[in-house]
Order: structure tokens, then C-alpha cells, then sequence
């Protein structure tokens, strides 16, 4: 471990800032040094929970400071701004999912960290998990031959309660979407790690039972790979109370790795803790089918011994500190944070237009496919 002490601001007070909070307290290396937020007071508050100092403007909090790192916890559609202060200012950008409502600010943010040399992330945390890790692992060193097919089932829910708990949800304007947007970046980025760039996508989005907010509660697509594998994604807010989220993958061998990141209740910052650990939940390699029940319980383990809403967040704010250190990328950069988002917007495009889309994007104005 590095012996540099990082200063580390927050900007946004959003519920999800709470974990990002706690997480650095436990970082031995660093201090949260400063946060910021919109509406002032909320900044006082906070600041007066976590010991830090509270200020009126991100640029101002990174110059006086002295901010390695800020990371950003506002609204998502929001994001750019307090990017374009803070990296202006000198500091290393770290961005809470996902990365932008839209491609265009995407764009943006990583022009703006590039022009100013420093270092941008999006939040990924589910990366660390042991189980999504040993499947990575297992495709790196070929254990499936080579990635045939995946799939992405989010069988969850979310009440009135959960829209009317803050003003910003299930509105184009202020969230940006529904379930694409806010729910589902974990396991997108999770698909996009283990399977490469995306070649097309056909998909479809609904408002199954949400009647009450303008967004999608369900969305599903067909996804073709640049690699020739193939995959499908199902993701839904309308399964009550929660079923599960699983990411699999099943190679050419035959040989199936997958994970349950999520199970029962989906879990909901700052109000709910985690319902259940994640596991591997499919494990075919020859071999290896006997540790299946072994990993189980190890992960199961790992849960029930930490508060697992801020140690995966910690691990992941560690990879990015080392990163600043050791002059590499951190494992989750923007251009990963991109890629989720190009990935929603195909799909959202292709509802618009009834017609698969082929990949690279360019942004569009206005709503970027949610616009009909």
C-alpha cells in the first residue's frame, strides 16, 4: 500500500454519498477532505456527520483542499458539470453509475479529463465481488473455450413509495430513464466485461405496472457481439418483491460459468441493506463442478462478516487510488462508463425505431431515443 495520503471530496448528497463516505473512513490512505452539494445546507449536514468541511462550489473545494480525487453523487443526468469543475481544477474524476443519462455528456466528461490529464471512473463495484470475479477469471484463462452466449435476468421491483421518496425519480428529464438507467448499469457493465464490444442490438422497452411514472419498468434486447457470441438481456422493476439478478455465461465448449449478484429484495442505497450474498449459481467447467457448493459458502461467509454496500465500494475507490499512484487506468474508466450507456441508448433507439442498431454511437440531441 502506498504511503501518499489521497484527499478525497465528495460532490452530491445523494443517499448513495453515505456509502462513498463510510468507505473512505475505512481506506487507510485517504480522508474525505471536502463535499459539495447543489443545495448548501444538505452540504452543511453532511459534512457535520462526516467530519469534513462543506463547501459552495466544486472548483473552489478541490483548489483549497487539495483533492486528489472527487467523486460525484449527484443526479445522474448532472453529472457533467461538477465533472467539468473538478477535473478544471486538477482532481481525478470518479462517477457514480452510470456514467451519464445520455452519450453526449459522456463524450464530454471524457474529453474534459483527457484535455486536463487526469484519470476518470465510473462506479462498478460489483466487479469485486468474488463470485463475478471467478467467472472473469474463468474466461480470461479459457475455461468456457470461447464465449458463446450470455444473459442478463433482473427479475426485481420498485413501489410508489420508492418513485415518491425522491423528485428526481421516473421522469425523463430528471432520471433519464427507468430501469436501463438506474438499476441495470451493474449488471450491463458486468455483461460488456466479460463479452467484449458490442456489434448490434435489437430491443424493446415497457411500462409493465408503473403507471405512475413516465420511465420504462422493463426492457429486454438481443445482443450481437463484434466477437460472434451472442446474448439477451431481460430487466425489469415489476416483479414483486424482488426475485433475482443473474449474469451467465456458456461457452463453446459447452462449459457454463455464471453469478446471482442479486437475490430476493433489490437493494436500494441508504434505505435497504442487501437481501442476500452473491453467488455463483452455474458452474459446468470440467473439473471444477464439485467447488460450486464450496464458493457458496465462502461468499456466503464474506457477506455475513461485512456490511458488503460499502466494502465493495472501498475495494473499487482503492483500485482508482492505485491507479493515480502507479500511472495505469483504473479498472472501471470511462470508457467502460460509456459503453453501459451506449449500450441503453441502442436500446432505446431501437424501441423508437423499430429496427436493430448498429454500434459505434454518435449522440443524438434531445433525449437520445427516449424522445417519442
Amino acid at each position: 500500500m502506498s504511503s501518499r495520503i489521497f484527499n478525497i471530496s465528495i460532490a452530491g448528497t445523494s443517499r448513495v454519498a453515505h456509502l462513498h463516505a463510510k468507505a473512505i473512513k475505512n481506506i487507510p490512505n485517504a480522508r474525505l477532505t471536502g463535499v459539495w452539494n447543489r443545495t448548501h445546507p444538505k452540504a452543511v449536514d453532511f459534512a457535520k456527520a462526516y467530519d469534513t468541511e462543506a463547501y459552495k462550489d466544486v472548483s473552489t473545494m478541490v483548489k483549497e483542499n487539495k483533492s486528489d480525487l472527487v467523486i460525484i453523487c449527484n443526479w445522474h443526468p448532472y453529472h457533467l458539470q461538477p465533472v467539468i469543475e473538478a477535473a478544471g481544477a486538477g482532481a481525478n474524476v470518479l462517477v457514480e453509475k452510470p456514467l451519464a443519462a445520455d452519450l453526449k455528456d459522456c463524450d464530454e466528461m471524457i474529453k474534459v479529463c483527457r484535455r486536463n490529464k487526469v484519470k476518470l471512473g465510473v462506479i462498478s463495484q460489483r466487479r469485486w465481488l468474488e463470485p463475478v470475479r471467478r467467472v472473469k477469471e474463468a474466461i480470461d484463462n479459457g475455461k468456457l473455450g470461447k464465449p458463446a452466449l450470455a444473459t442478463v435476468n433482473m427479475l426485481g421491483w420498485r413501489d410508489k413509495a420508492y418513485y415518491d421518496s425522491d423528485p428526481w425519480r421516473g421522469s425523463w428529464k430528471n432520471e433519464g430513464g427507468g430501469v436501463l438507467v438506474n438499476q441495470s448499469p451493474h449488471q450491463l457493465d458486468i455483461l460488456l466485461w466479460f463479452m467484449g464490444d458490442v456489434d448490434e442490438v435489437y430491443g424493446l422497452w415497457r411500462n409493465l405496472n408503473h403507471p405512475y411514472i413516465e420511465v420504462e419498468d422493463t426492457a429486454l434486447a438481443i445482443v450481437k457481439f463484434k466477437n460472434g457470441a451472442i446474448g439477451n438481456i431481460l430487466v425489469s422493476n415489476s416483479q414483486k418483491p424482488g426475485l433475482f439478478t443473474k449474469v451467465h455465461v456458456h461457452g463453446d465448449n459447452g462449459a457454463s460459468a455464471g453469478v446471482q449478484t442479486d437475490g430476493g429484495a433489490m437493494f436500494i442505497a441508504g434505505k435497504t441493506g442487501v437481501a442476500e450474498p452473491a453467488v455463483n449459481d452455474i458452474w459446468t467447467i470440467p473439473g471444477e463442478e464439485h467447488m460450486l457448493k464450496q464458493w457458496v459458502k465462502e461468499d456466503t461467509d464474506i457477506f455475513n462478516n461485512c456490511d458488503p454496500t460499502v466494502v465493495y465500494m472501498q475495494y473499487q475507490i482503492e483500485d482508482f487510488l492505485k491507479a493515480i499512484d502507479e500511472g495505469r487506468e483504473p479498472l472501471s474508466n470511462g470508457e467502460a462508463g460509456r459503453k453501459t450507456v451506449e449500450l441503453f441508448t441502442a436500446i432505446y433507439r431501437s424501441t423508437r425505431d423499430n429496427i436493430p442498431v448498429k454500434f459505434p454511437l454518435t449522440p443524438e440531441p434531445g433525449l437520445d431515443g427516449r424522445n417519442f
